[in-house]
């Protein structure tokens, strides 16, 4: 049997997907999930080779939902996204379904993973979906963090700065410290540049945060921070600071 997840927190867009999966017996729901929350948690426990994923969903979306698993299972999404968004990520899903849609499109989509599966093609990557520059808005404001089985939500604002570590980045609060699975580079681009800078390979500070800069040797300088944290400056980190600054 062929595992299947559905995540949609509306009911009718979960009915008309399990009425059309009907025409499949191969295909198999194991679970019905009304939020990104109950579907990472679903995912981890039955593992199924395909889930049909909306975006918009409550607590968090489903490319954030994304970003907290692994090994992603192939995904359909059904989505109210507007189409030049969907066509914009046509070439890194296994389809995109506007609501509302058809049972024809909908079979297309299905015969599209079939094929693909039977080929023993590689899972796609969501890789490249979940750095896409066209993003939801809420994902420009927080972070989502998987710790074991529970998941929290951190305001950019609440950020001091980020550190890379090895294939993860640390993220520090002024409580907290949390690894995230990201680059560097993902969240140079990601963070609102007027909030936040990269002054250096291994380190974007918040700028609210920043309350001197003081040299340290000759041509190098660090940055403080209110929590006391010395950050070192890289000489174009520097410069950038300097610029975005205006001094």
């Amino acid at each position: 049997m062929i595992k299947v997840i559905l995540i949609d927190d509306e009911p009718l867009a979960q009915s008309i997907v399990t009425e059309y999966l009907q025409g499949y017996p191969q295909f198999e729901i194991v679970q019905c999930c009304n939020d990104g929350f109950a579907g990472v948690k679903a995912i981890a426990q039955h593992k199924p080779d395909l889930i049909f994923l909306d975006i918009q969903m409550p607590k968090i979306n489903g490319f954030e939902m994304l970003e907290l698993i692994e090994q992603p299972p192939s995904v359909i999404f059904t989505t109210a996204f507007d189409e030049y968004a969907i066509k914009a990520f046509e070439s890194h899903a296994i389809d995109y379904l506007l609501k509302p849609f058809s049972k024809e499109r909908f079979d297309k989509a299905i015969q599209k993973w079939l094929q693909m599966r039977n080929q023993v093609q590689v899972k796609p990557t969501h890789t490249a979906l979940i750095n896409e520059e066209i993003r939801q808005p809420e994902e420009r404001n927080r972070i989502v963090i998987k710790e074991g089985s529970n998941i929290k939500i951190i305001p950019v604002h609440d950020i001091q700065y980020i550190e890379a570590y090895d294939d993860y980045v640390k993220i520090f609060t002024q409580k907290e410290m949390f690894l995230k699975k990201k680059t560097m580079s993902f969240y140079e681009q990601t963070l609102n540049p007027a909030q936040f800078v990269r002054v250096h390979r291994s380190y974007i500070i918040a700028l609210q945060q920043l309350t001197k800069i003081e040299p340290l040797e000759k041509d190098t300088h660090i940055a403080l921070l209110k929590s006391g944290a010395k950050i070192p400056l890289s000489k174009s980190g520097y410069l950038k600071l300097k610029s975005v600054l205006g001094i």
